[in-house]
């Protein structure tokens, strides 16, 4: 059986992380976690045109 969540579990899990963290570092958290994610994007594609850009070595 797969493993689904629903709004009402989503609820309940950010109801908990916000009593173990508090709103100010939860906010923290919120905000660091995206800007990771923006950072590996970033990575992601710069790695891309380097990798499309490159010639090709002649056999």
């Amino acid at each position: 059986m797969p493993f689904r969540l629903g709004p009402t579990e989503l609820i309940i899990i950010l109801l908990i992380a916000l009593l173990l963290f508090g709103p100010g570092r939860l906010s923290n958290l919120a905000r660091e976690l995206g800007q990771s994610i923006r950072e590996f994007r970033r990575g992601l594609t710069s790695e891309e045109e380097k990798g499309e850009t490159k010639p090709d070595k002649p056999s």
